[in-house]
């Protein structure tokens, strides 16, 4: 029997003094891409613990997260489909550790920037957008909701 295996990502926005980061990334393309810190979740890992690990990985920056943006589901045009949780959180320190080798580089970009980027197609998934909009707009939830043992 076929079952169906959706993919769990986490990802989380950090914004500091009207800029968020990001992460740029050669995806195989004309161009690179960007998106938020993210990644898959592992084998035994709680959720919140991934997000920690992806944004340290990914970028050399410690975090501390405060919000839960929620579940995104989205389905790629590859027909893999992602539940992908998004997290807020805020900078507390740069690391100096080495960067995850797919990331080309980490920048702080302003909202008018990703909606630059948008426009030219060079967020990895349309997510990215929206879990910056969903942040801006406060929309949050207490990380109480989820629950793991």
């Amino acid at each position: 029997m076929n079952r169906w295996h959706p993919l769990v990502t986490v990802a989380c926005v950090v914004e500091r003094a009207g800029r968020f980061l990001m992460v740029e990334e050669e995806r195989g393309g004309p161009h690179t891409l960007f998106n938020q810190p993210a990644g898959h979740l592992e084998p035994g890992e709680r959720i919140k613990e991934a997000a920690l690990r992806e944004v340290g990985e990914e970028t050399a920056w410690r975090v501390g997260i405060t919000d839960y943006l929620g579940l995104y589901v989205y389905q790629a045009p590859d027909g893999h489909t992602f539940h992908s949780h998004g997290f807020f959180g805020m900078a507390l320190a740069h690391l100096g550790n080495d960067l995850d080798p797919a990331i080309l580089a980490v920048h702080w970009l302003t909202l008018e920037e990703l909606e630059d980027l948008e426009r030219q197609g060079r967020l990895r998934s349309p997510l990215v957008m929206r879990r910056i909009r969903d942040a801006l707009a406060g929309k949050f939830f207490p990380m109480d909701v989820i629950h793991e043992r």
